[in-house]
Formats: structure tokens, C-alpha cells, sequence
């Protein structure tokens, strides 16, 4: 099953600073992190703390969001369901990057070790 285009659209327009403190409010009833929910952005994205902070600030979408990162070489080693999709087969570039996001807070919520997370081989 792959997004349909209304749902990529959507994607990309969504805030990051709106939808942030919900990763952050899912982790900390976990008992994980804002650093620990920071590195794994930083991972994902090269986003230090300052920047994500800033990027915030400026209410960028995802799109922009997306566009100004550095993905990690290893972000392809992201694999699993998330919203009943399997992110390796998602087709839209924009919305399989958001949903690696997802897929790391998930992951970080449910007390995967950050080594794990990180996926560095």
C-alpha cells in the first residue's frame, strides 16, 4: 500500500514544531529523553539541538525540514510498518523521511537501546 498523493501533500505541510513536542510527550511517558529524542533527530538529520530549536522557531514545514538535512548514510537501514505502511517501499521521498523519523521515536519509546536505534554497523 503506498500514501496516496493528498496524504504525501499533507506530510510535507505539516509543521515540525507542532508535531515535535508529541515525539517528545510519547518518549518522556516512556521514560526516555529530550536529549536522548535529540540525538536520535541529530542522527537522522545532522540537526544539533540549536538547530532543531531553530528550525522550530522559524515553523518550517517538513518539506523545508527535510530539504536543508543531511540524512544519514545509514537512514536506508530504517525498516518496518508505521501507520500500516512499510517505510522501504514507500515511494515518495519527502514521507518515507518523515516516517524514518517516526519509525526512530517509536523505537526510542519503546526502550530500544540507542546503539540499536542509531544503526551503526
Amino acid at each position: 500500500m503506498e500514501p496516496s498523493d493528498k496524504h504525501n501533500e499533507k506530510m510535507a505541510q505539516m509543521t515540525f514544531g507542532t508535531v515535535y513536542p508529541m515525539y517528545l510527550n510519547k518518549i518522556e511517558k516512556k521514560g526516555r529523553t529530550k536529549k536522548e529524542l535529540d540525538a536520535v533527530i541529530e542522527w537522522l538529520t545532522s540537526y544539533d539541538a540549536k538547530k532543531i530549536k531553530e528550525l522550530m522557531d522559524e515553523k518550517v514545514n517538513f518539506k523545508t525540514f527535510f530539504e536543508k538535512a543531511k540524512l544519514n548514510k545509514n537512514a536506508h537501514l530504517i525498516k518496518g510498518m508505521i501507520c500500516g505502511y512499510r517505510v522501504e517501499e514507500i515511494q515518495n521521498p519527502l514521507t518515507q523521511k518523515v516516517r524514518y523519523l517516526d519509525i526512530l521515536v517509536d523505537e526510542l519509546a519503546k526502550g530500544k537501546p540507542m546503539e540499536k536505534i542509531l544503526r551503526n554497523p
